[in-house]
């Protein structure tokens, strides 16, 4: 079968496909875009081989990923302390190790070659690449396709079952319909067979039936969801948003400033009478309980506002051979007693440890601190009054079986406290935050979210933003939050769906394999 070479027409098609699907995403946030973002690279894809497809999935994925994660460089830059000759080579190598995922897609895409498997296979093989991104190499499903619609509230109650994996599933089948349509009205050829009217209008029939599906389902659990708020308890808790400046947050000279912030906002919400104050990670930029005299400054804050405190700050054991560090969260009584701490589970590679240390050992960390970090126990959760809080720190959001571990292990409420002043006025703490809705409706719990210079806020167990912060101001908000403690399908069961897709994948990629090895 002949096959079409690439030209620049194509070249520019994968590219506008890179720009669509970031565009989707926050700053821009302009969401609808998701849905059809992918048509240009498909388009593109046609009659190709499975080579030439794999070229073009990546000059999309690296287009995407560079200005997707642009911002990783200037914070390396900034507080990595590396020179640009050398975070810009990371962030192309990291662009470049995910723009492969697209690259893979595309080269699968290509091997298809009935046209009546694709409405299907495309949002396959996506799921399935966004869900082995999900654990490959530790993990980093950062902006997964779901996530462009965050604050489509309707379309996102369905992650109750089916996780953020069940938005990008329907996401993507809209580009594979829309696709499938173009190509029907325009009389072009999928691998040189025509795409019969029937097949079109199966695909945008197929699409429409699950998009009503989704939103009728969305309309339910929204009112159901809102009926149980109404008829749950709920705490009073205060997030303080201190708005240090990273420069100076671990410049000794500083700390004592940056205590006095915190404790002095923190007496703002006095006022309000709050059942709980959380500060954002690392807080309190010392050991806590053993810098003593900064220690004393805290309780005696703590004590002063008359509640209990939940604030982040590093902390360490000592082991039998040698001292172990943690990133952690401690919860605070008001007579300055320790109730429990939480250690970060999932850490940061290259920013809390060095990934083979041994091979790399010019590398070194962004996080101030001694040594690497060591991982808490996953799924820990925190005893308060006669609740469980699940405390997740910094990016440990963005993974979906970290909340569900807390969910199961009976947490009631979630709790986000984490650092982005790492991130500037880029478009990071924006895509961070809304990564963080998706595990409000995943396990129907509300969260909490401190950050140090923001976006701090409240969402409600829908996803609905009930509160949050602007970027880099000095802020504290105070209010009540529901507490539910309904266990969903997802929080049960996981990644159900995702894993289902990933089968059919496999099973379609071993099938293309043997006709091809009995065609020759």
């Amino acid at each position: 079968m002949k096959k079409d070479k690439l030209d620049r027409l194509k070249f520019f098609l994968a590219i506008l496909s890179g720009f669509l699907l970031t565009l989707s995403f926050p700053k821009a946030g302009v969401s609808w875009l998701a849905w059809v973002a992918l048509v240009p690279l498909l388009a593109a894809l046609r009659n190709l081989s499975p080579k030439n497809g794999f070229y073009l999935g990546l000059c999309a994925g690296l287009a995407h990923y560079l200005t997707l994660v642009y911002w990783l460089a200037y914070t390396m830059s900034t507080y990595g302390h590396l020179p640009l000759y050398a975070s810009v080579p990371i962030l192309l190598l990291l662009s470049a190790y995910l723009a492969l995922y697209v690259a893979i897609f595309s080269l699968s895409l290509t091997c298809v070659r009935r046209p009546a498997f694709l409405v299907f296979m495309i949002p396959s093989v996506w799921v399935s690449l966004e869900y082995i991104r999900s654990f490959l190499f530790t993990g980093f499903p950062w902006e997964l396709m779901g996530y462009t619609q965050f604050n489509v509230l309707h379309l996102i109650q369905i992650s109750d079952i089916f996780g953020v994996y069940g938005v990008s599933f329907c996401i993507v089948l809209s580009n594979a319909a829309i696709f499938l349509a173009y190509l029907c009205v325009t009389g072009k050829h999928w691998q040189e067979t025509k795409i019969k009217a029937r097949l079109a209008a199966g695909s945008v029939g197929s699409l429409a039936l699950i998009f009503c599906f989704v939103w009728f389902y969305g309309n339910c659990r929204i009112h159901s969801i809102q009926k149980l708020i109404s008829h749950s308890p709920s705490i009073k808790a205060a997030i303080v948003q201190g708005n240090i400046d990273q420069a100076k947050k671990w410049d000794p000279a500083f700390q004592r400033a940056s205590i006095v912030k915190y404790i002095n906002l923190s007496l703002l919400t006095k006022k309000h009478k709050p059942d709980l104050v959380v500060w954002p990670e690392t807080a309190t930029p010392f050991y806590f309980l053993h810098n003593a005299r900064l220690s004393e400054m805290v309780k005696k804050g703590v004590h002063d506002t008359g509640t209990d405190f939940l604030i982040g700050s590093p902390s360490f054991n000592l082991g039998k051979n040698r001292v172990e560090y943690f990133n952690s969260a401690y919860l605070i009584g008001p007579e300055g007693n320790v109730y429990d701490r939480y250690d970060k589970a999932h850490l940061v590679p290259f920013g809390e440890y060095i990934p083979f240390k041994k091979w790399l050992p010019f590398l070194g960390k962004m996080v101030e601190g001694v040594g690497d970090f060591n991982p808490g126990k996953k799924g820990h959760t925190i005893k308060w009054k006669n609740l469980r809080l699940g405390i997740q720190i910094c990016y440990e959001i963005i993974f979906p079986h970290l909340s569900r571990a807390m969910v199961k292990n009976h947490a009631s409420v979630l709790i986000n406290i984490t650092n982005d002043a790492w991130y500037g006025r880029s478009s990071a703490p924006n895509q961070h935050f809304s990564m963080t809705v998706f595990r409000a409706v995943e396990n129907r719990r509300s969260i909490i979210r401190a950050a140090n210079t923001g976006i701090s806020g409240f969402i409600d167990p829908c996803g609905k933003v009930m509160a949050a912060t602007p970027l880099f101001e000095d802020a504290t908000i105070t209010r009540p939050v529901p507490v539910i403690e309904e266990m969903t399908f997802y929080s049960r069961f996981g990644d159900l769906f995702a894993m289902a897709c990933l089968g059919i994948t496999l099973i379609a990629v071993f099938r293309c394999c043997l006709i091809r090895k009995y065609s020759k």
